[in-house]
């Protein structure tokens, strides 16, 4: 069975924030699946879906960014295996790729992302496949905090709309042909 994980942070006053894109790919892929992610556990709302065929979880965890990795790492333990017997897909924004544009990697650093920051810490390995979102605008930031934590401009919305579309054929393709010729495609 497959983790699929969307990282964000919890509460209303984040919901459409840049940081929650994974969170948004998570409710896509559920509301495709017909599904819902409100089941409790490990800390983070989770949801069972079978898609392209493959039996998953769809996880949201609610312990904010930062703490990310306990949740994972909870999930894991559950299936009483490691992450190459239970894959694992994290999904995540990124300050450092414009503004709709995915990337997929089979592993990796965190990349500056204190939520796989978290992940790498906890588990032990940055052995896990990661879809990153991209977040970063076309003029400079002051303060990168800040600006994660800020709602999307109403002229971007479209082209959010249109990343978490990619990011969920994305997901499908890893799901259906594995994470190579998702990357080709892509990348």
């Amino acid at each position: 069975m497959y983790l699929i994980v969307g990282l964000g942070d919890p509460g209303s006053e984040y919901e459409a924030t840049r940081h929650n894109l994974g969170f948004m790919l998570i409710d896509k892929l559920a509301s495709d699946a017909g599904v819902t992610v409100g089941r409790r556990e490990c800390s983070a709302f989770v949801g069972r879906a079978e898609i392209e065929g493959v039996p998953l979880k769809l996880v949201k965890p609610q312990t904010y960014m930062n703490l990310s990795g306990q949740t994972v790492a909870c999930l894991l333990a559950k299936h009483r295996s490691d992450t190459k017997e239970t894959p694992l897909i994290v999904i995540s924004d990124d300050l450092a790729l414009p503004l709709g544009k995915i990337r997929i990697r089979e592993r990796g650093t965190a990349g500056g992302h204190n939520g796989l920051r978290s992940i790498i810490a906890v588990i032990g390995t940055n052995e896990f496949i990661r879809l990153r979102m991209g977040i970063q605008p076309e003029h400079p930031i002051a303060d990168s905090k800040k600006f994660v934590l800020g709602s999307f401009a109403k002229s971007e919305r479209e082209v959010v709309k249109e990343v978490i579309d990619e990011g969920a054929k994305a997901i499908r393709m890893i799901l259906r042909e594995g994470v190579l010729k998702a990357m080709s495609q892509f990348n």
